[in-house]
């Protein structure tokens, strides 16, 4: 019996306990998105976006269909292979060229999408000239018009090509600083010449979509290399400012004086600049301009790298707008966005250029083999009145912060002794009641830089063995003989947050890993917690039910 089912309205029901399931599985995530992943049946969806990004991977059409009708147990519908073959084929179908320094020709290679787009009100301002099967445009345009032709529908295929911008010379070292051998991992390299593409014009801008663990800082240095110019850094935090440093410094040929770090600490700009987010977005008030964010135009970047590119934020997305004409890398464990901003990803830094399954890296040793399990806990009788009688988002936090938690967190650290050993939450009380209850050493955001550092160093050398750390931990934070995560509590339903928590503690290693989630029985935080196991699902990780305490 075939393992798929194809709906009308673009949803796939596909049959977990199938022998076809892991195939079919794999086939299905280059071009669909996982929605839900009860017990039985996973569904997935098929949206435009996701047949664009899968034009943009080069998977051909004609194995699409193959594939959906080698799986599915019925007829496909008629209409799902029409919108498939239409949504595929649109991709490429506008195509922005330039004309000259001061504008761009957008190319349509459609005559009913030219006339659409002809009369659209919304493009209408765009437009400097028509001739018979093209639009021009102000080269200052170039990110706005594609924002707005994907918001319409359309998306566009940017050759126009690239500043090359000041040289530097980067050399990636065959030995690192501290004498061991290096190279890219074949993935790595794969995913370097897919972003960069014989720095053809095709190439240059995009999303390499890795595991947390697999090295994406390593595939951002072999970029940088392969460009060789003044590069723009942007990271989530200070943590993140420093390992890339460090990871310059150590394998390649830059000078520690060759790099600058523009964040609250220190204000330099250098051929290597790194910075954050929160920096760039900075004001002193809400009326204030973020002039930070001039640090995209103010130097002549051959390559602007984007970290953990899913969490861009709106003024962020903005300033990109205006530099279409420098390279742009996104590096990013999931596309998955909370407030549904992918579209923007794609217009404006680039569509996916290369994702790898995260089991097929574990399969091959690049990632470690990870465990999930989940308990589900009962409350407190006292709790569960105050939880019967609060408003929804009141109810999440009663749920979240249950102190049965606790013994279920000192239960799991007695049961996993001389383990490396990750306690991690979304509410800063509910971690001090556990690193004061349970005696163990925290890291919130409050915690100074210089403390932060000298306790994940500790942590590596063995000498902590648990950490108890808040939501700062989520992102590019290297602790790479961690191998027990416990989640006492996370964002609501957030699969971009499961996806980053895993990667803590997959590295290779030779224990085990194991990745521990405690919810409330029957609360609302249960049925988030089971919006956050979709990103695992999708990823093959088969996910355990217990009941605790």
């Amino acid at each position: 019996m075939k393992p798929l089912v194809v709906q009308s309205d673009h949803t796939l029901m596909l049959e977990v306990d199938n022998p076809k399931y892991e195939e079919a599985r794999d086939f299905l995530v280059q071009f669909c998105e996982l929605v839900k992943s009860p017990e039985y049946i996973h569904t997935y969806r098929i949206t435009p976006l996701s047949m664009w990004n899968a034009a943009a991977l080069d998977v051909p059409l004609k194995e699409i269909l193959e594939g959906l009708t080698n799986f599915s147990r019925y007829t496909i519908p008629s209409n799902v292979i029409t919108d498939i073959e239409e949504w595929h084929r649109i991709y490429g179908k506008l195509v922005l060229v330039k004309d000259s320094k001061e504008r761009l020709r957008l190319e349509v290679k459609d005559s009913l999408i030219l006339e659409r787009i002809a009369h659209d009100e919304r493009l209408e301002p765009f437009w400097l000239e028509r001739n018979e099967n093209s639009f021009f445009i102000s080269a200052e345009e170039r990110g706005s018009v594609k924002q707005a032709l994907i918001k319409a529908g359309y998306p566009v295929k940017d050759i126009c090509g690239y500043v090359t911008g000041v040289y530097l010379e980067i050399i990636l070292r065959e030995i690192d600083l501290d004498n061991n051998p290096f190279r890219l991992r074949d993935y790595q390299t794969d995913a370097v010449e897919a972003f960069y593409h014989a720095g053809h014009k095709t190439g240059g801008s995009g999303i390499i979509v890795l595991p947390c663990g697999s090295g994406k800082t390593i595939i951002g240095l072999g970029v940088i290399a392969r460009v060789s110019s003044r590069v723009l850094i942007v990271s989530t935090n200070n943590v993140s400012v420093c390992q890339w440093r460090d990871e310059l410094i150590s394998k390649t040929n830059i000078k520690a004086d060759q790099i600058g770090e523009y964040t609250g600490i220190a204000k330099e700009i250098r051929p290597i600049t790194i910075t954050t987010y929160q920096m760039l977005t900075y004001r002193h008030n809400k009326n204030e301009p973020m002039r930070n964010l001039e640090i995209f135009s103010s130097e002549d970047w051959g390559l602007i790298i984007y970290d953990e590119v899913h969490l861009l934020p709106a003024p962020v997305f903005r300033a990109t707008t205006g530099i279409q004409a420098r390279r742009r890398l996104g590096l990013t464990a999931t596309l998955v966005r909370e407030d549904g901003r992918e579209d923007d990803v794609f217009a404006l830094i680039g569509p996916k250029r290369y994702d790898v399954p995260w089991k097929v890296l574990e399969n091959r040793g690049y990632i470690a083999e990870a465990y999930c399990m989940e308990y589900r806990l009962s409350m407190p009788y006292e709790v569960e009145v105050k939880y019967a009688h609060a408003g929804k988002r009141e109810r999440f936090r009663i749920a979240a912060e249950n102190p049965r938690k606790i013994e279920m967190v000192k239960e799991l650290i007695m049961n996993h002794s001389g383990d490396n050993i990750l306690v991690i939450g979304q509410y800063i009380s509910q971690l001090e009641e556990i690193a004061r209850s349970l005696v163990l050493t925290l890291i919130t955001g409050k915690t100074k830089h210089s403390d932060r550092r000298r306790l994940y160093s500790d942590f590596k050398a063995g000498r902590i063995k648990v950490l108890v750390v808040s939501k700062v931990a989520n992102f590019a934070v290297d602790l790479p003989d961690a191998n027990i995560l416990i989640q006492v509590s996370g964002a609501f339903g957030s699969r971009q947050e499961e996806a980053q928590r895993l990667g803590r503690i997959l590295r290779p290693k030779k224990r085990r890993s194991l990745f521990y989630t405690l919810v409330s029985k029957g609360t609302d935080e249960q049925e988030f917690g089971i919006k956050r196991q979709l990103f695992l699902v999708e990823q093959g990780y088969k996910y355990h039910i217990q009941y605790g305490i």
